[in-house]
């Protein structure tokens, strides 16, 4: 992380509750407000995981999005509103993250990410959250990910599942081998069709708040160093039995 940031006077107060952690203590809320996190995607995973940055104090949020808000988002998308349908998701979410804690700096991409934007955007922070929806850009952030030596917090979702994992090819394990890749763990995307959309398949809302809070939760873990991130790990999540599922995976060259 960058160099740490004094705490102002009202942000000791907005922080206490995280101060009082001694896993967290006032150097690691130092810590989250140097930091820079940059979100892929402000839909149903970046919702929570935006709103919970913020409130938890990271400094800096990049929002890349290139869609707009529509009626059929809001059953998910908690960061948006009725009012916001129509506008730019990054202008809606910038207000909303704005709103919710005003010491948060907010950088907005207001587009695609493409094999020719990828590296000069992500560059620019820490960490990586990949909310996205399509496996085009799941790989494109990953490969890009890796080649930055930047951290990503991966999710994905289903209709009433979801999985997450935490990926750190550049750094190794405590046996001394590399930390897995993505294509590790997912060596080819799914033929194109062969998974059916969110639009077609549909999805219960609430699932997308549970594994973008999880998502939240493993930044601020490897931002202030609490815990043990989920790397080499994948969390699955099936909500109609109720279980969470953690299995291992391991780098295969």
């Amino acid at each position: 992380m960058r160099d740490e940031k004094p705490l102002q006077p009202e942000e000791i107060e907005r922080y206490a509750r995280h101060i009082i952690l001694p896993e967290v203590g006032g150097p690691g809320q130092q810590k989250l407000k140097s930091a820079r996190v940059l979100m892929v995607g402000a839909g149903g995973l970046g919702s929570p995981v935006l709103l919970y940055l913020a409130a938890a104090g990271v400094g800096t949020l990049g929002i890349v999005d290139d869609d707009a808000v529509s009626l059929s988002n809001l059953q998910r998308q908690i960061l948006h509103g009725t009012s916001d349908i129509g506008a730019p998701k990054t202008e809606s979410a910038a207000s909303r993250v704005s709103d919710v804690n005003p010491h948060v700096t907010v950088e907005t991409h207001a587009m695609r990410l493409t094999g020719d934007n990828a590296q000069d955007v992500m560059a620019g922070y820490d960490i990586i959250v990949d909310g996205s929806d399509n496996f085009e850009t799941r790989y494109l952030v990953a490969d890009t990910a890796e080649k930055l030596q930047r951290p990503l917090v991966a999710g994905a979702l289903g209709r009433f599942d979801g999985s997450l994992t935490v990926l750190m090819p550049h750094t190794k394990g405590a046996d001394g081998t590399p930390n897995p890749r993505y294509r590790d763990l997912f060596p080819e995307a799914p033929p194109p069709g062969s998974i059916p959309s969110c639009a077609e398949a549909g999805i219960l809302g609430a699932i997308a708040g549970v594994l973008g809070t999880l998502q939240a939760v493993e930044v601020l873990k490897l931002i202030t160093g609490a815990g043990e991130p989920l790397v080499g790990k994948i969390l699955l999540y099936d909500a109609l039995a109720v279980r969470f599922q953690t299995m291992g995976y391991k780098r295969r060259s």
